[in-house]
């Protein structure tokens, strides 16, 4: 079946209306994650220092990261950073009076008590990643993000994490310009 050009102008039209309503609907639904998400720190991890902070963004280990994989490892008894499938999953942390997250658990459906979250995580490469492994920044302002201590994320109901900021040890905003 040939389209004639009036009707391949219209499946043009319909394909980009199809497109466009698919990432405006992405769009708000991580509009409405960050603004109705519950505020989660994440401590942050040591990096190799190399790679710390690479132009204008920072790699990222979260300590919460090195717990999950130690818990798997004993729970599946296999030496941690070895032979651990790719799979997606969920950890039960507590947060404490600064929303600061601690490790409880791995996540097997129990109930969770009052100041408990369930926080997703993906498993690749023996790496445990919440929501994003890079920060990016505006080009030039690596200093600004030197003493990050925290990343800052937003969680949803689902357990889903999107990372907002990073902070300090006193849990101060970085990269804000001072006035």
């Amino acid at each position: 079946m040939k389209l004639t050009p009036k009707q391949y102008r219209w499946l043009v039209i319909a394909a980009a209306i199809v497109v466009l309503a698919v990432v405006n609907g992405a769009i708000w639904q991580k509009e409405r994650h960050l603004a109705s998400g519950k505020i989660v720190y994440l401590e942050l991890a040591p990096v190799d220092p190399r790679s710390l902070i690479q132009g204008d963004y920072m790699a990222l280990s979260f300590a919460l990261g090195n717990q999950v994989l130690s818990a798997l490892a004993q729970q599946e008894s296999v030496p941690q950073g070895r032979s651990q499938k790719a799979h997606n999953g969920a950890v039960v942390v507590r947060l404490d009076g600064q929303r600061v997250a601690h490790f409880q658990r791995l996540d097997n459906g129990a109930a969770l008590g009052a100041k408990e979250k369930r926080l997703r995580y993906r498993l690749r490469n023996g790496q445990v990643r919440f929501a994003t492994d890079a920060f990016f920044f505006q080009e030039g302002h690596a200093e600004r993000y030197a003493s990050a201590r925290y990343g800052q994320f937003r969680v949803n109901t689902k357990g889903e994490l999107l990372l907002v900021a990073m902070y300090d040890e006193a849990l101060n905003r970085l990269g804000e310009m001072t006035q």
